[in-house]
């Protein structure tokens, strides 16, 4: 007995793979989009990542690059995972909780954690960590008890985040960081290692945003009149070596500087430092040009550098109006050990 099917040119296993035949008008084409012509309902973005988890065979052999060209005749085996449940579950995640009640809490994030559920980590992320935290004490958002994300932190960058436990206390957080502290106490400062030092000890770098058009996981600062409009006060906290008689101070190879948000783009700080000339250490993505540097440093800091394996950005200070009451509160968070480990080494210099 046949145990496959036919249908509209397309055939399928009893493993619910379809087979798709390369036609003269998709031949040339890259794979990726031969794909999401063939396959009809199926988004090319999904088709993409299917192509990335090992989903799709050409002519037998699995592929794995979305922008190989294809061939008229060529045969290609689609074969689609199971649909995921659309909403975050809990798991059970330890949360270093520094404040909580029935309506908000607050969270010091250890960098490597997700804040939330997105294409490449649909789970282990601090959202599936507050729904098995906080269980029944969650609203009803959007008709699921899920938290409420107020704001976000990079998957690597470490620090202070609020969270709301109800609607009322999200629209109140909400309102708070969308009016960017301008006419409230909402306060938001980081510790970030840099290289060298800014010219300035204290300024304001005042540059608007927007993504890449080049790489998609990337922000660039783009013209005025373009992107969102981005706003970083910077402070001088310390610079590595400590300035000595005989040495200028742009020979410095690193400096502490506190970096205080105005407003809250992605990888807003990260962007700003490296525009002026200063990415922060550690930073694959938006300091690379910088690597060589660290030959300069002795040992001991490489060595804690190496360990440190992400940008060194800590979200230090997080100031707000409590939703309910109205008070004014204030949280601190000294850095974890691997920043501090760097932060140690490059004092010693």
């Amino acid at each position: 007995m046949d145990s496959g099917f036919e249908e509209n040119g397309r055939t399928g296993p009893a493993d619910g793979s379809v087979t798709l035949q390369v036609g003269a008008e998709q031949a040339g084409l890259r794979l990726d989009k031969a794909l999401a012509l063939l396959a009809g309902e199926v988004s090319r973005a999904r088709l993409q990542q299917v192509i990335k988890e090992g989903g799709v065979r050409l002519n037998g052999a699995v592929v794995g690059d979305g922008s190989r060209k294809v061939a008229e005749g060529d045969a290609l085996a689609l074969v689609m995972p199971e649909a995921k449940p659309p909403e975050p579950v809990g798991q059970d995640i330890p949360l270093d909780v520094v404040y909580e009640d029935e309506h908000l809490i607050v969270i010091d994030k250890p960098a490597g954690l997700v804040v939330h559920p997105a294409g490449g980590h649909e789970d282990g992320t601090l959202v599936n960590a507050l729904i098995a935290h906080c269980g029944e004490s969650l609203s009803g958002i959007g008709g699921v008890r899920r938290p409420g994300i107020v704001h976000r932190l990079d998957k690597d960058t470490s620090g202070l985040l609020v969270v709301a436990k109800n609607d009322r206390a999200h629209q109140k957080l909400a309102k708070q960081f969308a009016d960017h502290g301008r006419t409230g106490p909402l306060q938001r400062a980081y510790l970030a290692l840099a290289w060298g030092v800014p010219r300035l000890r204290e300024g304001t770098i005042d540059a608007p945003i927007e993504r890449s058009s080049r790489n998609r996981e990337k922000m660039t600062v783009v013209k005025e009149g373009r992107g969102r409009e981005a706003i970083t006060h910077i402070t001088l906290l310390e610079r590595y070596p400590p300035l000595l008689r005989g040495l200028d101070e742009t020979e410095a190879l690193a400096s502490l500087i506190e970096c205080r948000l105005e407003t809250g783009r992605t990888h807003q700080i990260r962007v700003h430092m490296s525009h002026i000339g200063h990415p922060l250490l550690g930073d694959q993505l938006y300091g690379s040009g910088f690597a060589t540097k660290a030959v300069r440093l002795p040992e001991e800091a490489r060595e804690a550098l190496a360990a440190l394996g992400r940008q060194a950005l800590h979200a230090a200070l997080l100031g707000f109006a409590h939703p309910a009451t109205g008070e004014e509160m204030l949280f601190e968070s000294d850095p974890p050990a691997d920043f501090a480990n760097l932060q140690a080494a490059l004092a010693r210099l």
